[in-house]
């Protein structure tokens, strides 16, 4: 057998195990694949399918996911399809799936996992490992609290945002601006009309995506409020040289991935350069065979996308369909 035979292949919540040639009494455990921050197996054997993660002393997952069983390519039809809800996995056993009928000696298992979560401490209700612990910082609370009533309750402010909502401003501190962006240091350094003025104009922004850009900068952003403006976060991480905020957006944009966002990410990787994000979109659309799932909108992004970027893709997937 080659070193293929056991390796499942992964890109953000999605993990996948073609299986080339099975026996139909013959069981055969997959190599470990790591999805969040558990390595996880896949078995299977006559008409049983299982997944179950490798446990360490930290809490066990509490996952939802879909199990799909798919023909190989260049079909990749689902014959089976499994949907499992908050399963507490563990123990060794996991998930199992029974089928009616034995597996095929060829097909592919695609799992998607939709959440994984693990209990509090306190034994409150268990919490999603996504998307917070990227977000998550070692940051004194109390400075970080005092930081935030200092942009909230307009404490000593000394300048004036405005954005393309003209009737709307935002008053900040240029030396919280400057330490954290080399880009607004500039400005507050030199002669420039920001420095004279007292005045930034974000012409590029709402009001709401510029209220994000600072809560994250002071400290105090909510995952809700960075999930919702990801996309306006990472363009003003590029334009004003916040390279922590970039990669929090990369990182974060990497983890939900799916049909209806991922040209539109594909997109934003090839304009920003974010090699890992472009290249987990490349694999979910062709590895993973979900470009056939968006025929319709992959049509419409043919017209408008770059040409560069549409040649990868098309490059792609050429390398997929003649290595199988």
């Amino acid at each position: 057998m080659n070193d293929s035979t056991y390796k499942v292949e992964t890109t953000c919540r999605l993990a996948q195990w073609t299986i080339h040639n099975l026996p139909s009494s013959t069981y055969r455990k997959s190599d470990p694949f790591k999805i969040a921050t558990w390595n996880w197996h896949l078995s299977v054997e006559k008409n049983r399918v299982s997944l179950y993660p490798e446990l360490y002393r930290h809490n066990p997952p509490i996952a939802s996911f879909i199990l799909r069983l798919l023909t190989s390519l260049p079909d990749r039809k689902p014959f089976a399809r499994s949907e499992i809800k908050d399963k507490l996995l563990a123990n060794t056993e996991g998930f199992v799936w029974i089928l009616e009928a034995p597996l095929p000696a060829k097909f592919i298992i695609h799992v998607e996992f939709l959440d994984l979560k693990t209990a509090t401490p306190n034994g409150g209700e268990p919490c999603s490992i996504w998307p917070s612990r990227f977000l998550q910082q070692n940051s004194n609370a109390e400075a970080l609290n005092s930081l935030g009533l200092m942009l909230t309750q307009d404490i000593l402010t000394d300048i004036t945002i405005n954005t393309n909502e003209s009737d709307e401003s935002i008053r900040a501190h240029r030396a919280v601006l400057a330490s954290r962006s080399p880009v607004f240091r500039s400005m507050f350094s030199h002669k420039l009309k920001e420095n004279h003025l007292s005045t930034i104009n974000i012409s590029d922004m709402s009001m709401e995506a510029c209220q994000a850009l600072l809560s994250y900068l002071y400290g105090t952003i909510k995952d809700e409020e960075f999930l919702m403006h990801r996309l306006a976060l990472l363009h003003a991480a590029d334009k004003y040289d916040i390279y922590d905020l970039r990669e929090a957006c990369h990182e974060s944009l990497l983890e939900d991935i799916d049909s209806n966002n991922v040209l539109e990410r594909l997109q934003s990787a090839y304009l920003y350069q974010l090699p890992k994000l472009k290249s987990s979109c490349m694999e979910y659309l062709v590895k993973f065979g979900k470009l056939f799932d968006i025929r319709d909108d992959f049509f419409c992004f043919l017209q408008s996308a770059d040409r560069d970027l549409i040649s990868e893709v098309f490059h792609e997937v050429l390398n997929v369909w003649t290595g199988f």
